[in-house]
C-alpha cells in the first residue's frame, strides 16, 4: 500500500499533471513553453500558474505570453517578468485578454511595447472618456513609425487592449465596456477626420462636416466588432457656395471611411457605414441639414425614424451635429403617429428574422428569436410610443431606456430586471465571442474549444456550476435567457395594460389610462376606449376565470395584434369567455393548452365567419385543445350523426334543425382549420380539401334533411308514393364548394309501382318544398339556401320532375348550355339507385359522340361574351371579379367544359366533375399544352382561394375584393400575404389573372 500511494505521488508531481489540475488540454506543450525562450525559470511559479490556470484558455493565455516575451526586447522583457510576479492587477488583466483572444495576442506579438497600457490606462483613469482616446489616438498616430493609417490601427488595437482588459478582469461592466468602446470609436471618427482635413485643407476650409453616430455606435453601446454607422451633414463655410461645400464634405467624408475601413498592413479597423443616410446607398453621401430635413419631413419610412433614436454627434462640428439632432428628435418621437407605425415595425423584425439562413437559426445571438434584436425592438417601440409625452424615454441607449421605461411604469419591475439580465448576458456572449479573432459574428460557435472558453470567461454571469461540464452549463444559461427574451418580447406590450385596468398597491406605478390608450392604438387597435374595457372585464375580478385570464392576456393580446382585426379578437374572446367562463374544461384549455389558446386568438380575429359560428356553440372550442379536433370528417360519418340526430327529433322541424346544427358545428370545424393551415400546406391541396369537405357536409346534410321532409309527410299522409333523388349541380356537383356557395341541385323523381303520376308528383313537390323551406328557414344556425334554377325551364319549370320528363325534355329542348350545367352533375342524396339512372341518362348529352356542332359552339361562346358583358356589377372591377372578371373561375372553367364536351365522349379521364382534375386530364391526352394548363389552375386556385377569404373574412360571400382596408388586409393575410401587403395581392392577382385570360381567349375564343 505504501508502494502504491509513493507511485501516486510521484505521478501527481509530475509538471504536466499540475498543468492539467489548472486547467490545461495540452500539458506537454504547456511544458515545453514554460521551459522555452522568456519563460526560463517560471515554471515553478505558482502565482503565475494560478493566474494562467484562472483564465478562459489557460494554453492560449500560455502561448500569447510566450509569443510576447520572445518578441520583447531585453530590457522590456525583464521589467514585463517581474511586473509579472509582483503586480497581480497587470498579471490578471494581461493573461485575462491573453486566454480569450488569439487577435490582440498577435497585436502584442507586433507590438510588445504595448502591453504597458495595461498599466498606464488603469493608473490614469478608471474609466477613460472620448477626449483620452481622442489624446491616445492623436499621441499614436504623431509617434507612430509608420504611415498615419497604419499608426492609426495600432493606436487603437492598443486602446481596445486596455478595455478589453478591464472588461475582462471585472473592472468596468458590460454598459461601461460598450460606452467605451463607443467613444473609442468616436475619437477614431475625429482623428481620421482630422488627417483627412490635414491632407485636403482645402476642403476643410469650406466646409462644415458633423459625422452623427448611429445605431450602437450612437447609443453607446457598441459591440467590439462592428460596423460603425454614420450619417453625414454638411454646411458651407461663410463666403462658400453650397455645391461647392457638400463636394468638399463628400472628398472629407470619403476620405474618414478609407482611414477607417481599408486594409493595411495592419488590417481593418472596421467598417464606415452610412446607409442609414436618407436614400440610402442610392443617396448623396452627405447633405446639408435642410436637405436631411426636407427628407425626413416628406419622404422617410418608419423604421429611419426608429434608427433615429439613436442619432448621437461624434465627430466633426459639435455646434452643427447638436443642431442636426435637435432639429430631428420632434419628427422621431412623433413617429408612432403615422398610420401603420407598429406594423411597419413588426414587419421589419420579422423581415429579419425570415432573412437567417435555416442552418443560422439556432445560433444566432443577435437576430434570432430570444436574441438581443427581440430586447432591442421591444424597448424602441415602447419608447416612440411613449416617448411622445414622456421626455424621461428618450435615451439611445437600450438599457438606460429600459429602466426608464420600468421607472415610468411603462414595463414591470420584474420584467425590466429579466430584460436587462438577459441582455447584459447576451451581449457579453456576443462580446467574448468577438474577441476572440476581432471578427464581426453574431452566431454561437459550435467547436467544442471555442464553447468551454466561452464558458470559462462567462463563469460569473452563469447560474450554474460550471466546473463539471462549463458547455453544458453555458449552453443552458444562454437557452434560458434566450427563452426568457422571447417570452417577455411577446407580452412586454400588453402585461402593463393589465395594470391599468387594475387596482395596484400602494406606490406601485403603471401606465395612466391615457398612455394605456395610446399603446393600444399604436398597435394596431382602432377603438383604444372599448378595447380596455374588454381588458378590464376580463382581467377583474378574484375568481379562478379571472385568475387565468390575467395570466393568459398579454399574450392573447399579442396575437389578437398581429391580425388584420385586433379589436374583433378581443371581444369575440370576450364572448367566448362570458359565454364559457364557469365551465371547468374550458378554464383547464386555455390554463394548460397553450397550443389551443393561440388557435382560439388566431381563430377569433381572423374574420367574422369562424367566429359568428363559434359564439352560436361556444362549445366547439373543445375542438383546439383536441389534435386531431381540426380534422375534416368524412361523408359516411357525417352521414350516420345526421341520420342518428333526425330520428331522435320529434318534428320535421326540430329534426332539420338537428342537421343545421351539426352542420353549423362542422362548417366551424372546416372553417378553423383553413384559417390556421390546417387543411394542407400547398393552398391548392388546402383549397380541393375545403371543398371537399364542405361538399361532404352538405350532402350530408341534404340527406338528412330530405329523411326529415319524408317522414314528416308521412306522419300525416302515409307512405310517401315516390322515390327521390337529390342531383348536385354546378360547384356542389363539382365538389368546390366555397363557405358562402348556395347548394345547386335538381329534384327528381319516379312513382312507386301503382302510384298515381298526379299524386307522386304532388307529394314529391310538397317534400323537395318543404326541404329548400327548413334549410332555408331564419334560425340561430346558418341557412343552406337550396338552388334549383338548373332544372328544365328554370324557375318556370316544376320543382321536380320523374326521370322520364327529363329524358322528353333533354331529348327535345335541351339547349347547348344545359348539356354544359349537366358535366357537373352528381348524385348525392335520396333514392341512390335512381340517382344513378338520371346519371346515365345525361351522360349522352354531357359527353356527345359527335363533339360540340358549330351552332353550339358558336351558342356556348355567344352566351358567355353576353354574361361578361352585362353580369357584371355596376362599377365592379373586371381585372379583380373573381367570378366573371378576366381570367377568373367563369373563364377558367368554361374552357375546361368546351373540353370536356368536344372530348369527353373519346377521352374518359375528362368525365369528371372536378374542374382541376379535367384540366389535368386535357393536358395528359394532348389538348392543352402544360404551360397552359398550370396558368388557367393557378388562376382558379387564386380566384377560389380569394372568395373562401371573402367569406371568412366578412362572414358574407362576396365575388370582389373588399373595399373596407381592415377587411382587405384580412384577405390578404388569409392567402399568406403580410401585414401591408394588400396592394401586393391585388398586382399578383391582376398579373395571373391577366396571363389566364390571353389563354382562355385563345383556346375558348379559338383567337390569337
Amino acid at each position: 500500500m505504501a508502494m502504491e500511494e509513493q507511485r501516486a505521488g510521484s505521478r501527481v508531481s509530475r509538471p504536466e499533471n499540475r498543468l492539467v489540475r489548472r486547467g490545461f488540454t495540452d500539458p506537454a506543450r504547456a511544458v515545453r513553453l514554460l521551459e522555452g525562450p522568456g519563460l526560463e525559470g517560471l515554471a515553478d511559479d505558482p502565482l503565475l500558474l494560478d493566474a494562467l490556470g484562472a483564465t478562459a484558455d489557460p494554453d492560449l493565455a500560455l502561448l500569447g505570453l510566450a509569443r510576447l516575451l520572445e518578441a520583447a526586447d531585453a530590457a522590456d522583457r525583464h521589467t514585463l517578468r517581474d511586473t509579472l510576479t509582483t503586480s497581480k492587477p497587470l498579471r490578471d488583466r494581461l493573461l485575462g485578454v491573453l486566454g480569450v483572444s488569439t487577435a490582440l495576442g498577435d497585436h502584442l506579438a507586433r507590438h510588445p511595447h504595448d502591453w504597458h497600457v495595461l498599466v498606464t490606462f488603469e493608473l490614469r483613469d478608471m474609466h477613460p472618456g472620448p477626449e483620452d482616446f481622442r489624446r491616445a489616438l492623436t499621441e499614436g498616430v504623431r509617434t507612430g513609425d509608420r504611415g498615419p493609417a497604419d499608426a492609426l490601427r495600432v493606436a487603437y488595437r492598443r486602446c481596445l487592449l486596455a478595455i478589453a482588459a478591464r472588461d475582462l478582469t471585472g473592472t468596468t461592466d458590460l454598459a461601461q465596456t460598450a460606452a467605451e468602446l463607443a467613444d473609442l470609436a468616436g475619437a477614431t471618427l475625429q482623428t481620421a477626420l482630422d488627417l483627412a482635413a490635414e491632407h485636403d485643407p482645402e476642403a476643410a476650409a469650406a466646409c462644415r462636416l458633423a459625422v452623427i453616430g448611429m445605431g450602437k455606435c450612437g447609443g453607446r453601446e457598441l459591440n467590439y466588432v462592428s460596423d460603425v454607422d454614420v450619417v453625414f451633414v454638411a454646411e458651407p463655410r461663410e463666403g462658400v457656395g453650397e455645391q461647392e461645400a457638400l463636394k468638399a464634405a463628400t472628398r472629407l467624408a470619403a476620405a474618414l471611411t478609407r482611414l477607417c475601413a481599408d486594409t493595411t498592413g495592419e488590417g481593418t479597423i472596421w467598417p464606415v457605414d452610412a446607409n442609414l443616410r436618407p436614400e440610402g446607398r442610392n443617396g448623396p453621401l452627405v447633405r446639408t441639414l435642410a436637405s436631411h430635413l426636407a427628407y425626413y419631413q416628406r419622404w422617410a419610412k418608419t423604421w429611419e425614424f426608429q434608427a433615429l433614436l439613436k442619432a448621437r454627434p461624434v465627430a466633426g462640428d459639435a455646434e452643427l451635429g447638436t443642431a442636426y439632432v435637435e432639429a430631428l428628435a420632434p419628427m422621431v418621437w412623433q413617429a408612432a403617429a403615422r398610420e401603420k407605425f407598429v406594423a411597419d415595425v413588426q414587419q421589419m423584425r420579422r423581415r429579419v428574422v425570415d432573412s437567417i439562413p435555416v442552418t443560422e437559426l439556432d445560433r444566432q445571438l443577435k437576430l434570432g428569436p430570444g436574441g438581443l434584436r427581440d430586447v432591442e425592438f421591444s424597448v424602441q417601440l415602447l419608447q416612440l410610443v411613449h416617448g411622445r409625452t414622456d421626455p424621461a424615454l428618450r435615451s439611445g441607449n437600450t438599457l438606460e431606456a429600459l429602466a426608464a421605461l420600468s421607472r415610468g411604469g411603462y414595463v414591470g419591475r420584474a420584467d425590466a430586471a429579466s430584460l436587462d439580465a438577459a441582455y447584459r448576458f447576451l451581449r457579453s456572449l456576443e462580446h467574448r465571442i468577438q474577441l476572440y479573432r476581432l471578427r464581426r459574428t453574431h452566431l454561437m460557435p459550435t467547436g467544442a474549444e471555442d464553447l468551454r472558453r466561452l464558458a470559462r470567461s462567462l463563469a460569473a454571469l452563469i447560474n450554474d456550476d460550471t466546473r463539471a461540464d462549463p458547455v453544458a452549463a453555458l449552453h443552458r444559461e444562454w437557452k434560458r435567457h434566450a427563452v426568457e427574451v422571447r417570452r417577455l418580447h411577446e407580452k412586454l406590450f400588453y402585461r402593463p395594460l393589465l395594470d391599468a385596468v387594475a387596482e395596484l398597491p400602494p406606490g406601485a406605478t403603471g401606465l395612466t389610462p391615457e398612455a394605456a390608450r395610446a399603446r393600444l392604438e399604436a398597435l394596431g387597435y382602432a377603438d383604444p376606449a372599448a378595447a380596455l374595457r374588454h381588458i378590464s372585464a376580463l382581467a377583474s375580478g378574484v375568481s379562478r376565470k379571472a385568475a387565468i385570464q390575467r395570466t393568459l392576456l398579454p399574450v392573447l393580446l399579442g396575437w389578437f395584434a398581429e391580425s388584420a382585426d385586433p379589436d374583433a379578437g378581443l371581444l369575440n374572446f370576450r364572448q367566448v369567455s362570458d359565454a364559457l367562463g364557469r365551465t371547468p374544461w374550458y378554464l383547464r384549455l386555455l390554463r394548460d393548452e397553450s397550443a389551443a389558446a393561440e388557435q382560439l386568438a388566431r381563430v377569433l380575429s381572423a374574420g367574422r365567419l369562424a367566429p359568428d359560428l363559434l359564439l352560436r356553440a361556444p362549445e366547439a372550442v373543445a375542438m383546439l385543445g383536441d389534435p386531431q379536433g381540426l380534422e375534416p370528417r368524412g361523408r359516411a360519418a357525417l352521414e350516420g350523426e345526421i341520420r342518428a340526430a333526425v330520428g331522435r327529433a320529434g318534428s320535421t322541424a326540430a329534426a332539420v334543425a338537428s342537421a343545421r346544427s351539426v352542420r353549423r358545428r362542422e362548417l366551424f370545424r372546416t372553417a378553423a382549420a383553413d384559417v390556421l393551415g390546417r387543411l394542407g400546406e400547398d393552398p391548392a391541396e388546402a383549397l380541393d380539401t375545403a371543398g371537399e369537405a364542405l361538399t361532404a357536409l352538405n350532402a350530408a346534410t341534404l340527406g338528412g334533411a330530405l329523411r326529415a321532409c319524408v317522414a314528416g309527410w308521412e306522419a300525416e299522409h302515409g307512405d310517401l308514393p315516390t322515390r327521390i333523388a337529390v342531383i348536385a349541380m354546378g360547384r356542389f356537383g363539382g365538389h368546390e364548394l366555397g363557405y358562402g356557395s348556395d347548394a345547386d341541385v335538381l329534384f327528381v323523381h319516379e312513382p312507386l309501382l301503382g302510384s298515381l303520376e298526379e299524386e307522386a308528383a304532388r307529394a314529391a313537390q310538397a317534400v323537395c318544398h318543404e326541404l329548400r323551406t327548413q334549410l332555408g328557414a331564419p334560425s340561430t344556425e346558418p341557412p343552406l339556401l337550396v338552388d334549383a334554377d338548373l332544372r328544365p325551364e328554370g324557375r318556370s319549370g316544376p320543382l321536380v320532375r320523374t326521370l322520364a320528363s327529363y329524358a322528353a325534355y333533354y331529348r327535345r329542348w335541351s339547349h347547348a348550355w344545359e348539356s354544359q350545367a349537366l358535366l357537373r352533375a352528381e348524385p348525392v342524396a335520396g333514392d341512390e339507385e335512381l340517382g344513378t339512372r338520371f346519371r346515365r341518362l345525361i351522360d349522352p348529352l354531357r359527353y356527345p359522340g359527335t363533339g360540340v356542332p358549330e351552332r353550339d359552339l358558336v351558342e356556348i361562346r355567344r352566351i358567355k361574351a353576353r354574361i361578361e358583358a352585362e353580369r357584371l356589377p355596376r362599377g365592379a372591377d373586371p381585372t379583380t371579379h373573381t367570378k366573371i372578371g378576366r381570367g377568373g373561375l367563369a373563364d377558367v372553367e368554361w374552357t375546361v367544359q368546351l373540353l370536356q364536351l368536344q372530348y369527353g365522349h373519346g377521352v374518359p379521364a375528362l368525365r369528371t366533375t372536378r374542374t382541376r382534375a379535367a384540366l389535368a386530364a386535357a393536358v395528359e391526352a394532348g389538348l392543352v399544352e402544360p404551360e397552359d394548363a398550370e396558368v388557367l389552375d393557378t388562376a382558379w386556385v387564386l380566384a377560389s382561394r380569394v372568395r373562401a377569404a371573402v367569406m371568412l373574412v366578412r362572414g358574407r360571400p362576396g365575388d370582389s375584393f373588399p373595399g373596407e382596408a381592415r377587411e382587405l388586409a384580412g384577405v390578404a393575410r388569409y392567402l399568406g400575404y403580410g401585414s401591408g401587403h394588400s396592394g401586393e395581392l391585388l398586382d399578383d392577382y391582376r398579373r395571373i389573372t391577366r396571363r389566364a385570360r390571353a389563354v382562355v381567349v385563345r383556346l375558348f375564343y379559338g383567337s390569337d
